[in-house]
């Protein structure tokens, strides 16, 4: 494992992959610390559609993409929808979603793309972020992965649209799973049960982990062997192995939140861009 947060000089913690080479691209994963949004979203609260004020967002967002050297008016972000779409960021895409999210990119769960400085970004409470390199061809993409996006193999799917349009190879693609709500917290139901042992005939046994008689969902061994079964080589592979419920002082969580009584939480964000002149 070689994920670990680093402390910026804009008093922020990044949330790094060490795997990813820093020459060809800037990525980092946010935490809920350093920003200007009151409760339940204190504070660095990055996303515009739960129910925080729509200006200390902004300002959020700016901190988050200056401290990574970008512009707010950079980011290109979707309406995440808990799908299998994935879009192709092109330079004429550049700023949708970035302050307002009425112009971000529709109902899609994955961005990818080869231009260079050209930040794109999902959000997170508990999802788990999903973050690609292609280290010959010079390509990034980001995916969101809930149960019902990693049930639809959407690591695999953004795998193969990154192969499809840069020519991504398996060998040459490095990936990190980023922190979300593990297997020691994320009770699911038996629908859920059921979906996983269709999808994953072979490993339902290990991905689905009965306690007490509950089943939890073990998201990140999901999301991993779904890149194996495309040719990934674990090794290529990097799990932060961090639980955001268990972690809820430092990552939003939307189980945390509810064991709590709060029907609303913040949002971390996962961002990535390829560097260039």
């Amino acid at each position: 494992m070689s994920y670990l947060l680093r402390r910026t000089e804009e008093n922020l913690f990044h949330g790094k992959f060490t795997t990813f080479p820093d020459d060809l691209v800037t990525h980092a994963i946010s935490t809920r610390i350093g920003g200007t949004s009151d409760k339940p979203f204190n504070s660095l609260n990055l996303a515009l559609h739960v129910g925080d004020d729509a200006e200390k967002v902004l300002a959020n967002r700016k901190i988050f993409a200056s401290s990574l050297g970008f512009k707010l008016e950079d980011i290109v972000t979707p309406n995440q929808v808990h799908g299998e779409n994935i879009f192709r960021v092109e330079e004429v895409h550049r700023g949708r979603g970035s302050q307002s999210y009425d112009d971000s990119i529709k109902e899609t769960d994955a961005l990818i793309t080869n231009v260079k400085n050209l930040p794109l970004m999902l959000c997170f409470a508990d999802c788990v972020p999903i973050m690609f390199v292609d280290i010959e061809n010079g390509a990034v993409g980001i995916a969101h992965g809930g149960w019902k996006g990693t049930l639809k193999k959407i690591a695999a799917k953004t795998f193969w649209a990154m192969k499809e349009n840069f020519g991504t190879t398996a060998e040459n693609c490095l990936v990190g799973i980023g922190p979300s709500i593990g297997a020691c917290c994320y009770e699911v139901g038996e629908n859920v049960v059921e979906t996983c042992a269709e999808i994953f005939p072979n490993n339902v046994d290990e991905l689905i982990i009965k306690r007490d008689g509950k089943n939890f969902l073990d998201l990140w061994a999901a999301n991993k062997i779904q890149l194996m079964e495309v040719g990934l080589p674990a090794q290529n592979i990097d799990v932060a192995g961090e639980c955001t419920c268990c972690n809820a002082n430092w990552y939003f969580s939307y189980r945390d939140a509810r064991k709590n009584n709060l029907t609303e939480t913040g949002r971390i964000a996962a961002l990535i861009a390829l560097k260039g002149i």
